[in-house]
């Protein structure tokens, strides 16, 4: 599980806690350098492993997203470590602007997927994948989530595939995951048009990095 500065610490955490339940004591929180690594809330996680020390050989490769999403999409040695480690991962996965942090290192190239909805039909093509608006896309061994909360979707989702249903079921149930918001406003479509503009307004300079850095990506010989 990939950690930098600016990320969403629930796009992380979240599958963290359901996934480090199947994973044996094998999941690797992952950052350029070990040591910690503050998320865009400023809450701080603690990346045990460097680029350098992360194994080789992963069964699943998991992209957060965040406000440090376009700086990550630009940054080499990050996109450098995806494509070695992406190139033998057993799953390839995100959860909302992370999966244009692995269209940026090519991993989504005629893929579909899905992202954060607020660049999720904008970005994802310029990146050369297939937007998908959906809570969870599952492409061959690509898996990318939507906006933040999509993240325990992904964890259970991902959870049946490597450990069986009823191991997923069981995630569920000590989660006490049984959704029941308390307001019919997660997407555009139910917020309207007034709560929409005032979300686009704060998502602003993540919406506008994140073009910038993928038309910068498209403008490159």
């Amino acid at each position: 599980m990939l950690l930098y500065p600016g990320m969403t610490a629930l796009d992380l955490v979240g599958p963290q806690a359901v996934l480090a339940g199947i994973a044996g004591g094998g999941l690797h929180l992952v950052a350029r350098t070990a040591g910690r690594v503050a998320s865009d809330t400023g809450l701080a996680l603690v990346a045990e492993e460097s680029f350098e020390t992360c194994p080789r050989d992963l069964d699943v490769l998991f992209v957060p997203g965040g406000d440090g999403t376009p700086a990550q999409m630009r940054d080499a040695d990050t996109l450098a470590f995806l494509r070695d480690r992406g190139a033998r991962a057993g799953w390839i996965t995100s959860v909302c602007t992370g999966s244009l942090i692995l269209g940026a290192a090519g991993l989504l190239r005629g893929y579909r997927a899905t992202s954060h909805w607020c660049v999720r039909d904008q970005v994802l093509p310029r990146l050369g994948a297939i937007p998908v608006e959906a809570r969870v896309v599952f492409d061959r061994n690509r898996v990318t989530a939507a906006g933040i909360s999509a993240g325990l979707d992904f964890a259970l989702a991902l959870s049946a595939r490597l450990a069986g249903a009823d191991a997923a079921h069981t995630s569920q149930l000590v989660a006490e995951y049984a959704p029941a918001p308390p307001f019919d406003a997660g997407t555009p479509a139910a917020a309207g048009p007034a709560i929409t503009a005032r979300a686009r307004a704060i998502l602003g300079p993540l919406i506008a990095g994140s073009e910038a850095a993928a038309a910068a990506m498209a403008a490159r010989p």
